[in-house]
């Protein structure tokens, strides 16, 4: 084999993290190949989702402006629902608004994003080859040199697996093992089309300004949780929810969904829309704790889902900002060209905040999974906003009474604190 048949990368997946790493390493004049399983970039993800500006500004300054973007989030939202009942936390700040400096974030559609940005790593000269599966990885005196994809081989001096959580990359390598159902969630999305007017109206938002909705509560008594981005013309609306307590249920993950999405506070928000998209798929849930403990061996990187690179605090989720800065991590690992690009790359991990990052939330999932937090502290929380709010001409009980007795109703005092005392720890 000659030098003109090898790359010098071959990134299997055309998502973000892919994408960014591509985009880098052919502006800088290397010889890139991307692999998509999909028909095109962007088909088979789930994501809600919302991308976190400064990630792009990683890639080059500026790009954000020219993105496949939807809306600028304005107010952060957090919805507690009961089974008729619900409250929002609107959080409205307006250095969220665009400024001086680059904007917070975006909601985006993956499909339009995802192809949005496999063009622009063309443009600087990748090649993006899609509707192929790569099914193994070419390896020479233990050392990754290539790809199989059916009858072909295509050799690089380095492979970079984007391909998402499920990584079958990754475990070819020995990097990877298959996921628990405690590590991960089954997520499902719809993206439901409104007239932009409407959505304006239904979240209180201006032309180009959106919402970012987390909700915690009705999603049938399973450890997990609800969201709603907007879009220009549309909602993305979807649930996560563990698979391992979705298993021990009479219900399936679609009824669970249908319920949670016809709930009164809900239902309102989408109410006359029109399904575009509904998907489903694997999430990392567990953060820092389910991140392989190696990401690189000689020839091979792991970059964005593949690597486990997800955050989710219950009021922010984070996993397309993570993949791209990734991308960007791996690619000025490449260029650096020392013998050990792996070690490089966690170097550039750890300076670009992403590892610090992952670490400081390594314990949240311990508080999201608290089984409590789905269902009764919703349920007393709404219980409370009855009672400070219901007027019916009688005299009301004493606060302090009734507010003690709201609490005994759903949990007891030992669970109140044995919850507060297990979520400080994990902070």
């Amino acid at each position: 084999m000659s030098d003109e048949e090898k790359f010098d990368a071959i990134i299997i997946g055309a998502g973000p993290a892919g994408c960014a790493c591509a985009y880098i390493l052919a502006r800088e004049g290397k010889n890139v190949l991307v692999i998509e399983r999909g028909d095109c970039p962007g088909s088979k993800n789930v994501t809600g989702g919302r991308l976190y500006t400064y990630a792009l500004e990683l890639v080059e300054p500026g790009l954000y402006k020219d993105a496949a973007l939807e809306r600028q989030v304005v107010r952060e939202q957090i919805m507690m629902l009961s089974e008729k009942q619900g409250i929002t936390i609107d959080y409205y700040n307006e250095n969220l608004e665009e400024n001086t400096s680059i904007p917070q974030s975006f909601t985006v559609l993956r499909a339009k994003f995802d192809q949005w940005f496999a063009d622009k790593a063309e443009e600087q000269g990748a090649m993006i080859a899609s509707g192929i599966r790569v099914d193994d990885l070419l390896m020479e005196n233990d050392k990754i040199v290539g790809v199989k994809a059916g009858e072909d081989e295509m050799y690089a001096d380095i492979v970079i697996a984007a391909d998402g959580v499920n990584s079958l990359m990754g475990q070819k390598a020995g990097l990877k093992e298959e996921w628990n159902g405690h590590e991960v969630g089954v997520g499902i999305k719809e993206i439901i089309e409104l007239p932009q007017d409407v959505i304006n109206n239904r979240f209180a938002v201006g032309q180009g300004e959106g919402a970012a909705r987390m909700i915690l509560g009705q999603t049938g008594g399973i450890q997990g949780g609800g969201f709603i981005y907007t879009n220009k013309t549309s909602v993305s609306v979807g649930m996560v929810v563990s698979p391992a307590e979705l298993a021990k249920q009479d219900k399936s993950v679609a009824d669970i969904y249908q319920d949670f999405k016809m709930h009164p506070a809900i239902q309102k928000l989408i109410s006359d829309g029109t399904t575009a998209e509904y998907s489903a798929h694997l999430v990392p849930e567990n953060g820092w704790n389910s991140v392989p403990k190696k990401l690189y061996r000689d020839g091979f990187l792991m970059v964005g889902d593949a690597a486990g690179f997800c955050i989710n605090t219950g009021t922010i989720i984070r996993g397309i900002d993570l993949a791209i800065v990734s991308g960007v991590a791996a690619a000025k690992a490449i260029l650096k060209e020392s013998e050990q690009p792996g070690i490089q790359y966690m170097k550039n991990l750890e300076e670009l905040s992403l590892v610090p990052t992952m670490k400081l939330f390594a314990g949240w999932p311990q508080i999201t999974s608290i089984p409590r937090m789905v269902q009764k502290y919703p349920d007393m929380i709404n219980e409370t906003m009855d009672f400070m709010f219901k007027v019916d001409g009688k005299v009301p009980p004493k606060m302090t009474g009734a507010l003690k007795n709201i609490m005994k109703s759903h949990v007891s005092l030992f669970e109140l604190i044995s919850d507060g005392w297990r979520g400080f720890r994990a902070i």
